[in-house]
């Protein structure tokens, strides 16, 4: 039977998404660099995973039972570095110094340097297939801990990307499961108008996966769709979430020029009085 979340737990998580939300803008902004879109977009799913769905221990980074997180699309680096701040993997001052020299939080992740990163990644597609071979050591251990990974919609146009899913699909990954951020945005526009990838949910059906689509702003649907991935076995699982770039902030919603624009300082104090206001 699916363990539904309570009120009380949606209403928990979507607060720390917003202390997330804020943690990006403000980092970015002070770095004057970074992707501003893509990070709010994910900043629902990376909440949902630190705070209620991972088995992960921040006092023990490298816990050999964690689950493993991956994110493929590596300029979403604010977020992933928003959430482990939030969750206690290091002091929040930390995000003062995003992008910055001789600091660990730099534009993609490093798992040498930052606590809590499973994976350095950057250039797109690479994750992907990283999380596939760490699936495949757990299957080999016998072990029960399972990997999560997380792809743009953009990303989708890499060639690796489908050969990673076909390596998938035909080791029967079933501890593994991964999220598109299907906010339809890249850095040049429209996914459909640089190089349409659609239908996404056929093609990865066809690879082999099991695949399930929800809001990627809904905790309820995320969390069901995690929890209905558990309990494949025999194949891994592909959750396409429906996102919009820029989430939380409506000035910057749906549109691809915040791919990878930093906002300025007004722009971030007015983006982050209106989601305190929330």
């Amino acid at each position: 039977m699916m363990n539904q979340l309570t009120m009380k737990e949606i209403k928990f998580l979507n607060e720390k998404a917003k202390n997330i939300r804020i943690d990006i803008l403000k980092s970015i902004t002070k770095a004057n660099s970074g992707h501003t879109g893509g990070s709010l977009s994910i900043a629902d799913l990376l909440t949902l995973l630190f705070f209620h769905e991972m088995n992960i221990n921040p006092a023990n980074p490298k816990m050999e039972n964690r689950d493993r997180l991956v994110i493929s699309k590596g300029h979403g680096a604010p977020a992933l570095y928003a959430a482990l701040a939030e969750k206690g993997y290091f002091p929040k001052e930390e995000m003062d110094f995003l992008r910055q020299i001789n600091h660990m939080l730099q534009g993609h992740p490093d798992m040498k340097h930052t606590p809590g990163v499973d994976m350095t990644t950057g250039s797109l597609g690479q994750g992907f297939s990283a999380a596939c071979g760490m699936a495949l050591a757990a299957k080999m251990d016998h072990a029960d801990w399972r990997v999560y990974t997380i792809l743009g919609d953009g990303e989708l146009e890499e060639g690796q990307i489908w050969e990673a899913a076909m390596y998938a699909a035909h080791y029967k990954l079933d501890h593994l499961t991964a999220f598109i951020d299907n906010n339809g945005l890249q850095i040049d526009g429209a996914i459909t108008d640089v190089m349409s990838s659609l239908p996404i949910d056929k093609k990865f059906s066809a690879f082999g996966w099991h695949v399930i689509t929800v809001n990627g702003h809904n905790m309820a649907e995320l969390h069901n769709a995690i929890e209905e991935a558990r309990n494949i076995k025999g194949k891994p699982t592909m959750i396409i979430m429906k996102t919009v770039k820029g989430k939380g902030i409506p000035e910057i919603e749906g549109k691809a020029s915040w791919h990878g624009k930093a906002p300025s300082s007004e722009e971030c104090e007015r983006f982050v009085k209106m989601l305190e206001a929330e």
